[in-house]
């Protein structure tokens, strides 16, 4: 394996407290009844303007909705601050199972995200991710997911093959996006969305704990590298 892409929400972060709180403030500035949970985390993933609109049930993005999120969601984010229970938190294993990946010699580690640049990169800072990931792709730069086109970016950016590519997420945008770049597709079983609905778009594998990626993967020890 030559390169590992993964998603931020629901995968490497947990930001469930602070997505929901957003969707559902954003809905009742605008007049809405916002659907629920499940809802609400069955469109994280995709580009911000195209999930408001599928979470309101509209055909096209409407501009005040996603713009009165982007609004919130940068309020809670100061407020997480004071209010721990908006922090977006890493996962369990993420932290040390990332440091362990970045030690094995030719491995390089991408970011694939529904988030917007800005996001990308506030979160990276977040957790001391400088220097971390040789690619981030996100809302800015492709189109959103499933489209393949955040995969086949890393994939140029950093010289790796599909057959030497994994994608690890939590949704089905992920698992699907990484089927249409032919890299292999990894699930994990603490994200936003059903673990048996990724299987049956394609993953490979499943996750029950962030620390089994590099078993899962088949990747040597860092000292036999």
């Amino acid at each position: 394996m030559d390169l590992i892409i993964f998603d931020l929400d629901g995968t490497l972060i947990n930001s469930e407290a602070i997505i929901l709180g957003s969707q559902v403030e954003a809905f009742r500035r605008c007049g809405r009844v916002h659907p629920g949970r499940e809802a609400g985390l069955g469109i994280v993933g995709l580009t911000l303007d195209i999930a408001m609109a599928r979470l309101a049930g509209l055909d096209e993005p409407d501009d005040l909705l996603t713009e009165t999120y982007r609004e919130v969601f940068t309020a809670m984010r100061l407020q997480a601050a004071s209010d721990p229970s908006l922090d977006e938190l890493l996962y369990p294993g993420v932290a040390e199972t990332l440091m362990e990946l970045k030690r094995r010699a030719g491995l390089k580690l991408g970011i694939a995200t529904g988030k917007s640049r800005k996001g990308a990169e506030f979160i990276v800072e977040r957790h001391g991710w400088q220097g971390l990931f040789d690619t981030v792709q996100s809302a800015d730069d492709a189109p959103s997911k499933p489209h393949p086109g955040m995969i086949l970016r890393a994939m140029a950016e950093t010289g790796a093959a599909p057959e030497r590519t994994a994608m690890v997420g939590d949704s089905s945008f992920d698992i699907e996006m990484a089927v249409a770049a032919g890299v292999t597709p990894v699930a994990v079983s603490w994200g936003f969305q059903p673990v048996a609905s990724l299987v049956s778009l394609g993953a490979r594998h499943v996750l029950g704990d962030f620390t089994e990626l590099p078993a899962v993967l088949g990747l040597r020890q860092p000292a036999e590298v």
